[in-house]
């Protein structure tokens, strides 16, 4: 995976169906993966997969997505923090933040692909 730095780890996610990798990078712990070559639903499930991992500020979610995945937005936004920016390649990358008072009450179990 393209982006990743030297010291990434490939680490288990459950009911990921992409890699997942983890790094430290100015003292926050990334977790990062890379769905731009797969279709609906895969963004959705390993990005709910994925945001398990975010239960404190000290921690990210990075995503490589062919697009922004506006269905996922439409779940997350009231629980999760997101910037999204243009890659090379014409890929996108988000990077999910933990918000505070808010994250604890997503519901992670639906990664249905809805829009």
């Amino acid at each position: 995976m393209s982006l990743l730095p030297s010291e990434a780890k490939k680490i288990e996610i459950a009911g990921a169906t992409v890699d997942f990798f983890t790094y430290v990078k100015d003292g926050l712990t990334i977790y990062q993966f890379d769905t731009s070559l797969t279709g609906p639903p895969e963004p959705m499930v390993n990005a709910m997969a994925g945001l398990k991992q975010i239960d404190s500020v000290e921690k990210k979610l990075i995503m490589i997505n062919h697009k922004a995945p506006g269905g996922l937005f439409n779940k997350i936004s009231e629980n999760y923090d997101y910037i999204v920016e243009d890659i090379a390649g014409g890929n996108v990358k988000v990077v999910f933040s933990y918000k505070v008072g808010e994250s604890e009450k997503a519901d992670l179990e639906d990664a249905s692909c809805a829009g």
